[in-house]
């Protein structure tokens, strides 16, 4: 009777269902984000806020307008529908605020709640976690962004129009503003994912935040007299950056909108590999 020798059995790379897969991990990282309850208030409060703010802005613009001892010096002019221009996108400020806080805590919660370790051991690379956390967050920012900017435009023109100060989307530069609304959002968002990974803190990052989006600009402008590279300097602050992204006009030595653009992508590009780097040598 003959034997045959057991040949070895080589194992199979795994695949199926659980194979780790950056779309699976995309996936896994847009429930965790959407089914928040928190996360739904705040990006409601966001758009909510945006707009709000926008309507004020319009009924202001048409007070100088209607009061011309309120307005500018010879009255109305040009210059009054020029600053009718930049209503959509006048919520920004306070915007980029609450979705900054949003994205830090996204973040620096799963160190709170010591979820990240769960993440970590799902998704060993790490990488590939902190990507699409950042993607999937700057995704839902832009829509929000864009969409907030769209309804601003939609209730202020009711209110402009009743001094002739409305306008349509074709206007100069105003479709371009409501985009890269969403486009400032966008990249606030992947700065504030990057914040929280690096200082593995939600209240830590959302000070850090607060500091870089307001408290700057304030110091800055206080020391502005005192040299003239205070001013230049300032000039690339992320605040500064993304009021230049949506202005619908530029002003004598200021960036146009490319460039604050791609200065406020340079923020945010420096933070996430930083973050990406520091991610893959800490301990979780």
């Amino acid at each position: 009777m003959s034997t045959s020798a057991a040949s070895p059995v080589t194992a199979a790379p795994r695949q199926g269902p659980g194979r780790v897969t950056f779309a699976r991990v995309l996936n896994s990282e847009w429930i965790k984000t959407v089914t928040v309850p928190s996360t739904v208030i705040l990006l409601t409060v966001t758009f909510v806020v945006m707009v709000g703010l926008a309507a004020l802005v319009a009924w202001g613009t048409v007070q100088l307008v209607s009061d011309p001892a309120a307005g500018p010096p010879g009255g109305f002019d040009a210059s009054m529908q020029s600053l009718a221009y930049d209503v959509p996108a006048s919520g920004l400020p306070f915007g980029q605020l609450l979705i900054a806080a949003l994205a830090v805590v996204l973040m620096g919660s799963e160190y709170t709640t010591g979820m990240i370790r769960t993440t970590m051991v799902a998704v060993p690379t790490r990488t590939p976690a902190l990507l699409a956390k950042t993607l999937v967050t700057a995704l839902v920012s832009f829509v929000v962004g864009v969409l907030s900017a769209l309804a601003a435009y939609l209730v202020a023109q009711p209110i402009l129009n009743s001094q002739d100060l409305g306008f349509g989307l074709d206007a100069d530069s105003v479709l371009p503003s409501i985009i890269n609304t969403g486009t400032v959002l966008a990249l606030i968002a992947v700065m504030g994912v990057a914040i929280g990974a690096l200082l593995r803190s939600t209240a830590g990052g959302v000070v850090t935040f607060v500091g870089a989006l307001f408290v700057l600009p304030i110091i800055a402008g206080l020391l502005s007299g005192l040299a003239d590279w205070v001013d230049d300097a300032a000039r690339f602050l992320p605040s500064s950056a993304s009021a230049q992204l949506v202005a619908t006009g530029i002003q004598p030595g200021q960036f146009n909108q490319v460039e604050g653009g791609l200065i406020l992508a340079g923020w945010a590009l420096v933070l996430l590999v930083a973050a990406v780097i520091l991610l893959k040598k800490r301990d979780v």
